[in-house]
């Protein structure tokens, strides 16, 4: 029977646990009554969308989108944050939670750089030159969700009249739609600084022996977090679409990583 106790929980856990909650609460109560969608102004936005705030590398690890979602990360905080805040103390867990998040954050802004410069440069070429076997590619290749939606509504009949100016037209609309949508998807959630938890756990505690639900064999903590970090790797390399933010989850690893190996160095310097 799992049994948690508030008195249990160290203080830091436990603070950002309940702001998780409480931000959730007010997500849903400010959309419901107020018609404010809080996910658009505390996510982190691409730092080109007219919706980005720097506050927002900070504000963002404290939003979920879901029930869910919110469940995943803080039970995790709790299983692994609790561990690692009674033996860091309160200071140093708290400094290390916010640099993972931090870094996810940056390393998630930076990989969404790169796939927006691409899909950029995708677009002026089709600008230059539209056609519908161009338009059709570019939509397979960076806007692959909406290749079935777009076909039925514009390159079925682009395919049959090819030398339509009327397609191009809207072609180029539906690029311009497409690509402010995709612009201001705001990116929340804790998983950054959450994997950046497990990774040191993994670190501090490597011969662990960890239960998995599914399925339900036990694995020591440094086989998990290698798993999990080549996992999120992989991913985030063959799914760059996906509403999953592959690499930030990497980044609060990477970020949790050297800052270890920084402490590691200066043990005279234990907060």
């Amino acid at each position: 029977m799992f049994n948690v106790k508030l008195s249990d929980i160290p203080p830091v856990v436990k603070n950002l646990i309940l702001i998780n909650v409480v931000m959730l609460i007010a997500t849903w109560v400010l959309s419901n009554v107020a018609g404010i969608q809080l996910s658009n102004v505390l996510g982190l936005h691409y730092f080109k969308s007219d919706l980005f705030s720097p506050y927002q590398f900070v504000t963002h690890m404290f939003m979920h989108g879901g029930l869910m979602h919110l469940f995943f990360n803080m039970f995790a905080l709790y299983m692994f944050g609790r561990v690692l805040e009674t033996v860091w103390g309160s200071k140093r867990f708290f400094i290390y939670f916010i640099v993972t998040g931090l870094g996810a954050a940056v390393l998630h802004t930076f990989v969404i750089h790169l796939q927006m410069t691409a899909i950029t440069n995708d677009i002026t070429a089709f600008f230059n030159t539209p056609s519908p076997e161009a338009f059709a590619l570019l939509v397979k290749d960076h806007f692959p969700e909406y290749y079935t939606q777009i076909y039925s509504k514009l390159l079925d009949g682009w395919y049959s009249n090819p030398e339509s100016t009327q397609y191009v037209v809207m072609s180029k609309q539906y690029i311009n739609e497409l690509m402010d949508f995709k612009m201001n998807i705001p990116t929340v959630g804790a998983s950054g600084a959450v994997f950046g938890v497990l990774l040191a756990f993994g670190m501090l505690f490597p011969n662990t022996q960890l239960m998995l639900l599914f399925p339900p064999i036990p694995i020591k903590a440094k086989y998990f977090v290698i798993f999990y970090g080549g996992l999120e790797l992989w991913l985030g390399l063959t799914q760059p679409g996906s509403n999953i933010a592959h690499f930030a989850h990497l980044g609060g690893m990477l970020f949790g990583f050297i800052l270890i190996k920084i402490w590691n160095k200066k043990t005279t310097n234990f907060y």
